[in-house]
């Protein structure tokens, strides 16, 4: 999980160095494939951030802490459209900093994110590292008898012991999950094209 929110940090910095200096090397080209690569690491970051924030949260606040991720979307989709006006960094000479703005907040979370532990539950389910995930834990929840929290990850771990993982194919023909991806497509669709971004 953090290796991949690393790396993922790196492609976004990529991106905006690339739309930074697309001015000086008076290249719209480079504004696109800047564009591009930042709309992937978004993509990748949503879920991997979800993921992340819900495995080394307590359970008592994981629901609080993967609300935090809508919270902070909103917030940077404002702080853009602030700092987009012209008097701010929307102006002629300004337009390429607020196009590499974006690899401000990934270089922040490329320099603090190596002093956070794995996920708890990659440690045990994935690595099979008991000790790793109890240091994770102590590290993120402090000191105190955790061992409840251990458990839900080794019924986690059991539990996906008699799970056949689908691919995204296979997914898509089981029967069993087309409404739910029926939804799930639908509501995407809707939050993409009711034009909130415009507003």
């Amino acid at each position: 999980r953090k290796k991949c929110l690393l790396c993922n940090n790196l492609l976004m910095i990529v991106a905006a160095s690339i739309m930074g200096c697309s001015k000086i090397a008076q290249s719209f080209e480079m504004i696109l494939i800047g564009r591009f690569m930042c709309g992937i690491s978004a993509g990748l970051c949503v879920p991997l951030h979800y993921q992340y924030v819900g495995e080394i949260s307590p359970r008592k606040l994981r629901g609080f802490a993967n609300s935090t991720s809508s919270l902070f979307w909103s917030l940077g989709k404002a702080v853009g459209q602030i700092s987009g006006q012209r008097e701010l960094l929307g102006s002629q000479s300004l337009w390429p900093m607020l196009m590499a703005s974006c690899g401000l907040p990934a270089l922040v979370q490329l320099v603090t994110l190596p002093f956070f532990p794995e996920s708890p539950p990659y440690l045990l389910v994935h690595k099979g590292d008991q000790e790793g995930c109890k240091k994770a834990i102590r590290q993120l929840w402090g000191e105190g008898h955790h061992q409840a929290e251990i458990d839900d990850i080794m019924k986690e771990k059991a539990t996906m012991k008699n799970t056949k993982i689908l691919s995204v194919l296979e997914l898509m023909k089981e029967p069993a999950f087309r409404w739910q991806l029926y939804m799930i497509a639908i509501l995407s669709a809707t939050i993409q094209l009711c034009g909130i971004n415009a507003v």
